[in-house]
């Protein structure tokens, strides 16, 4: 019953809040291990969120893990998304953005902060699931309830932007989206998060 009203009973990354303004958050976040898999959502029939069933199964969310332990990996929250362009080699060059076709996507889960290197994460079995490690890193970061839809997301990731630059943050990436709750939570009481990479 609580995940359905959003209430979060996995672990969820520790953070230092560097700054709170009524626009956003400035968090610094500590070196972690995650596990991601990058793909065309056409793969999945067009779903953005198609890798989600690789990276439940590396860990063992919905039965026997598949990795070679094979040892059962605690869920954390939250999922992480990122997108980024397929580039083709092709003369000329033509990069068309938002019409969602060339686009792959990166989905992440932050492995449990007892796993502090990345050879100590069970090895997965499925070669599309990568395990590796991130080092501290600063974010911009603003939380919203709902449903993370494109429209939504762009909205939040425009407004973001502009607030970092207007307060003289340097941008040095592309932004993620972390969903913290199971698609079955009802939209008001979900939490999302846009995070844009800072110096």
């Amino acid at each position: 019953m609580g995940m359905i009203l959003g209430k979060i009973t996995v672990e969820t990354p520790k953070y230092e809040l560097i700054q709170s303004t009524a626009d956003y958050e400035i968090r610094k976040y500590p070196a972690s291990v995650i596990a991601q898999v990058t793909y065309d959502p056409t793969q999945f029939k067009g779903n953005k969120d198609g890798g989600f069933m690789l990276l439940a199964n590396y860990i063992g969310a919905l039965g026997n893990p598949q990795n070679a332990k094979p040892e059962k990996i605690a869920m954390t929250a939250p999922v992480i998304t990122k997108s980024s362009e397929k580039i083709a080699m092709t003369a000329p060059v033509v990069t068309k953005s938002g019409d969602g076709e060339n686009n792959m996507v990166t989905m992440q889960f932050i492995l449990p902060a007892k796993y502090t290197k990345a050879e100590e994460a069970p090895k997965p079995l499925d070669e599309r699931v990568v395990v590796k490690e991130e080092g501290e890193r600063k974010f911009g970061v603003v939380q919203f309830s709902g449903t993370a839809s494109d429209k939504v997301v762009k909205e939040k990731v425009e407004n973001l932007r502009k607030c970092l630059e207007r307060d003289g943050y340097k941008i040095i990436g592309d932004f993620e989206l972390a969903r913290y709750n199971p698609p079955w939570t009802i939209p008001p009481f979900k939490t999302n998060e846009v995070m844009i990479p800072v110096e």
